[in-house]
């Protein structure tokens, strides 16, 4: 199977690669979008988990990591519910990590672990996710989830250029099995374009708004068993369906107030939302194999990530104007 993405380039695929692709929980991301309530309030903030997800396994792939390893990429978001992380703030979880909590149980009860023994694997050596290296790393640290999702989302929202991403991508090395970058000049270029990510477009008063507005939705369409918890196993579509059918009142009157206009207004405000806090510090090749933190070598670095603790601890303020 051939497949090509328009920052990685073309790849083939290795059997076991397409088949998963082609499997019902990897078909359902398509439907889960990457922004949760963001495609709602902005139809053009629409990148889906699964453009993430074959996004991911290609830049393993393209990094040299191992087949296991792209196979791990390729499955780190198949647990995500309907609507990705609006689900942390219906269920009040502050870690925002509910399908972290649930994705071993997703992957067991799918045909993915048959799929997975069919080409000689086994799922226990895939999992925990966490253990790949170029797949995940704790903040502040560079890692194939976290460049892609920014890469994507900015590239595909006009936010950065797509020949910037591409160059991007080319700056990228593995050493010691972590990711680094081959000059400051792109940790600089890349800390500024993930606090774009992070401040422009995850705290923006609009998506801010979309995820209390949605939120609200779906606490309402649970409470009065219009839907329930498994339907958010199912996707945005079809849980957005049900809502829409149910015909109730106090729901469609929220669906409405959806595509009402807002602004940011720290002193008048209706809504103030704080997501968690990203800081982000990339490794920086000095020679052959050395590496060093960004911000030992970048004034610039220091100055971009006070500026994003700072409007992260604060927070968005929103104001719902009255169309």
């Amino acid at each position: 199977m051939k497949i090509h993405d328009f920052i990685y380039g073309s790849f083939r695929l290795e059997p076991v690669l397409a088949e998963l692709i082609h499997t019902q929980p990897l078909q359902r991301l398509k439907n889960i979008h990457q922004g949760g309530a963001s495609y709602l309030v902005n139809p053009k903030w629409n990148v889906t988990r699964f453009e993430h997800s074959v996004g991911v396994m290609l830049l393993i792939k393209r990094l040299g990591g191992s087949l296991e390893e792209q196979i791990a990429g390729l499955l780190h978001d198949i647990s995500h519910t309907a609507f990705s992380h609006v689900i942390d703030f219906v269920l009040d979880n502050p870690e925002q990590d509910f399908h972290d909590q649930i994705f071993e149980k997703t992957i067991q009860s799918s045909e993915i672990p048959s799929v997975l023994q069919k080409h000689g694997f086994n799922l226990l050596s895939i999992l925990p996710i966490e253990k790949w290296s170029l797949l995940e790393q704790p903040l502040p640290l560079l890692c194939a989830d976290r460049i892609d999702y920014t890469l994507r989302d900015l590239s595909n929202y006009n936010m950065i250029s797509l020949a910037d991403a591409c160059k991007f991508a080319n700056e990228l090395k593995v050493v010691n099995g972590k990711i680094c970058l081959k000059t400051v000049g792109t940790a600089e270029w890349f800390v500024k374009a993930y606090y774009t990510e992070v401040i422009d477009f995850f705290l923006h008063p609009l998506n801010v708004y979309g995820y209390a507005i949605l939120t609200d939705i779906l606490k309402i369409g649970m409470a009065k068993q219009i839907i329930y918890f498994d339907d958010l196993l199912l996707d945005d579509k079809t849980v957005w369906t049900k809502l829409i059918n149910s015909k109730d009142h106090e729901v469609l009157k929220k669906i409405k107030d959806i595509s009402k206009n807002v602004i940011n207004d720290e002193e008048n405000y209706d809504i103030h939302q704080k997501k968690k806090v990203r800081i982000i510090d990339p490794l920086v090749l000095v020679g052959n194999v050395r590496m060093k933190k960004a911000t030992e070598l970048s004034a610039k670095v220091i100055e971009l990530n006070q500026y994003a603790l700072e409007k992260s601890l604060k927070g968005t303020f929103v104001r719902v104007l009255n169309n």
